[in-house]
């Protein structure tokens, strides 16, 4: 990755410019954050936020997600995946909170991760969007985009997050899963990114680069 540093900074600040938007799960609130975050894994972000106002109706407070049997938590999310996994993750993280952090969810990486269904992609998220806190979030967007850049060879998510941590100064820390989020949706795609269009392919590794297909081709 040597002499990819300067390259870093310039290409997370242009995308974070031309990607805006606050992330889908930043809802506001840290309770509503964690809790939308952990439902967003294997999810897709709009699914999360049809079934959400109905869920936290159901279950607006720790108490009362602690209360309820799995069952009824699967009941309210049934209609994203691996529910009924995570509704058993959310019953136990309420419970957590409510025995020993007082009912308010922890502020370091080190305590969220000990909650159940959190791993450091949630953590780091809810760091960013509740707490304010540097830290990188990777997802299937920011593994796949790094590694096309050629920032980071790595096979895991921590490695990935190490890698970044190497290169990208730390106040950009933040940006980095918002704004990537947004461009792997757009232009990065999995499977055949949409190089042509690509506002950061003359500092990309990726090759071959792609070309907009013509008019009328399949």
């Amino acid at each position: 990755m040597k002499g990819t540093e300067k390259f870093a900074e310039r290409v997370i600040t242009l995308l974070g410019k031309k990607y805006p938007q606050k992330a889908d799960m930043d809802l506001g609130s840290v309770e509503d954050t964690i809790l939308a975050v952990l439902l967003s894994a294997r999810t897709t972000d709009a699914q999360v936020l049809k079934v959400f106002p109905s869920f936290r109706k159901r279950f607006p407070t720790w108490k009362s997600l602690a209360a309820a049997s799995v069952t009824d938590i699967g009941k309210s999310i049934s209609t994203i995946g691996l529910y009924r996994s995570k509704a058993k993750a959310m019953r136990g993280m309420a419970k957590k909170i409510l025995s020993e952090f007082g009912g308010k969810v922890p502020g370091t990486m080190e305590e969220l991760v000990t909650l159940p269904g959190v791993g450091r992609k949630t953590a780091s998220c809810v760091l960013v969007y509740a707490f304010h806190v540097p830290a990188i979030a990777v997802d299937t967007h920011v593994f796949r985009i790094t590694r096309r850049l050629g920032w980071t060879t790595r096979k895991t998510a921590e490695g990935v997050e190490r890698d970044l941590k190497d290169i990208v100064p730390k106040r950009l820390w933040p940006e980095i899963n918002r704004a990537l989020i947004r461009f792997g949706r757009d232009v990065c795609k999995g499977g055949t990114p949409q190089c042509w269009r690509c506002p950061i392919a003359t500092w990309c590794a990726y090759t071959p680069k792609t070309t907009e297909p013509r008019v009328g081709s399949r």
